[in-house]
């Protein structure tokens, strides 16, 4: 017996559109309702961004300069979404950005960052601030190598003195509750809450140190709210990196992942060309010496770009070119396919492929997130709708509309007069700054306060999407999803009406 397609409703709704030549976004379709039995809340939202990286929320951030540093990272990953750090840094400045990420929240610190006996209390908060470590607990090594004592918030409060030693300032040794290394979290957690410690550093025979348990960090696990977060199996959140082409690259690579990276994506406006296919051959050494870590490619929009990079061995494929809010791509160039027709033909083209697909762009409402999982995407990233909050880098400003931030392109002139990086996704990385073509506007958006409150309302719209298809999960809104191609009049429908609206949501 020939086995059904769970995407016929798709396929068929798909092959009508492409008899009238026409390529369709989000505010041309929205999904048909169906019987239900899913109460919203319960609708299970886990997928994956790429291969062995899973997402309790299908919400990722743009790897974009005034979207995600590490503060927005970490807020996606504990909303159980990623965070994709932008490339226009430093590939040191990036990788620290990533350990900022996974050292926030760790049932295991496996390589504690540790100070020297004989290093100043000035020196110690110096590099603290230049590395941009939230955390204040340091384990002291002595000259050769033996744990002596311990650095807390409280040793750093009471020193009066920045030209004290951290011997002088320092817990001692024989001050400190310490265990074995092969402690398990359980244990850990007894031991600390037992003897009202925060730290617990663990150590060999030798007395050389192993690794360090944080009790905030076990408490949380403990009372698992840890379920709620996007971890990977050693506690520490999951976080992204992106990363242009080229052999300078290829070294920003393997320094992304020597600091955790969970996944490496290659970030170009094009990404079915000749130096993303070389970069992700040469980037295939670099996932054996680190298994279990992926690498996603794109931007592409076309069914045959999709298959390009299914074959060069990506783990994970972006799809977007031009959608963006911030993106002039296809006023400049003339090219790019609407995002929903975009989508769908992609996700076709590598079915039963196991690669995850993200639909990269065009997010305005939190309905488009149902129809771009509906359509075959694992995740959707988004730009706009995170600009603005307090996690996204950028000051406040205060203007005569109220409180904005800056929301900019990478390919805007401003980010690519700034950034190498932002020239080199566009293929102008030789050109002189004064002669290029942007593919992208700056702008500023309203203040939004914590990103927070935007993810909620997403993930609710998002449950609401799959409660009234009748969906229990994304597998099943994809087997279950089929669209009604609008036109002008029903968009208009679609949206407020004939009425002053007092209180606009999101």
């Amino acid at each position: 017996m020939k086995k059904k397609n769970p995407f016929a409703r798709l396929d068929r709704f798909f092959s009508i559109i492409e008899k009238t030549g026409l390529a369709l976004t989000y505010g041309d379709v929205r999904l048909r309702t169906g019987y239900s039995e899913t109460d919203p809340k319960d609708a299970d939202i886990s997928t994956h961004f790429s291969r062995n990286v899973p997402l309790k929320c299908p919400l990722v951030s743009a790897a974009m300069d005034t979207v995600t540093e590490a503060p927005m990272a970490i807020a996606m990953a504990m909303f159980g979404g990623l965070g994709i750090i932008h490339k226009a840094l430093t590939a040191e400045e990036q990788a620290s950005q990533v350990r900022r990420v996974k050292l926030h929240l760790n049932c295991l610190i496996e390589h504690p960052i540790c100070v020297r006996e004989d290093e100043t209390i000035g020196e110690i908060l110096a590099r603290r601030q230049e590395k941009g470590h939230d955390f204040h607990s340091f384990p002291v090594l002595s000259t050769t190598g033996k744990i002596v004592g311990l650095l807390t918030r409280n040793d750093f409060d009471v020193c009066n003195s920045p030209k004290a030693t951290a011997a002088q300032a320092m817990t001692p040794f024989e001050e400190l509750v310490v265990a074995r290394e092969e402690t398990s979290v359980e244990n850990a957690y007894e031991i600390l809450r037992s003897n009202h410690k925060k730290i617990l550093p663990l150590m060999n025979e030798s007395r050389e140190l192993t690794g360090m348990f944080v009790f905030s960090d076990l408490k949380r696990i403990m009372s698992g709210m840890l379920s709620q977060y996007n971890v990977d199996a050693d506690g520490h959140l999951r976080v992204g990196a992106a990363i242009d082409v080229g052999p300078s690259e290829l070294l920003r690579a393997e320094m992304l992942l020597q600091a955790g990276c969970d996944v490496i994506v290659v970030d170009k406006a094009h990404g079915d060309m000749r130096p993303v296919k070389d970069m992700l051959q040469d980037l295939k050494a670099l996932k054996r010496k680190y298994p279990g870590r992926d690498v996603v490619a794109g931007n592409i929009s076309e069914p045959e770009s999709a298959v390009h990079l299914a074959k060069w061995g990506v783990d994970g494929i972006k799809i977007g070119q031009g959608p963006g809010s911030i993106c002039t791509t296809r006023d400049v160039a003339g090219v790019g396919c609407p995002q929903v027709t975009a989508g769908f033909n992609c996700a076709k083209a590598v079915r039963g492929m196991g690669i995850p697909i993200c639909l990269d762009g065009g997010i305005t409402k939190s309905g488009d997130i149902p129809i771009a999982l509906g359509i075959g995407a694992s995740s959707v990233m988004m730009g706009l709708m995170l600009a603005g909050t307090d996690e996204s880098p950028g000051e406040i400003k205060e203007t005569k509309k109220g409180r904005v931030k800056v929301y900019r392109g990478m390919g805007s002139l401003p980010a690519m007069k700034e950034s190498w990086a932002a020239r080199a996704r566009y293929r102008q990385g030789d050109t002189p700054k004064d002669k290029l073509v942007s593919e992208g506007v700056e702008s500023v958006v309203p203040y939004k306060g914590a990103v927070i409150k935007i993810l909620e309302k997403m993930a609710g719209g998002l449950r609401a999407g799959l409660g009234y298809v009748g969906a229990s999960s994304i597998l099943e809104l994809q087997e279950k999803a089929d669209l009604h191609w609008l036109s002008a009049a029903g968009q208009a429908e679609s949206h407020p009406h004939d009425v002053s609206v007092t209180d606009e949501t999101q």
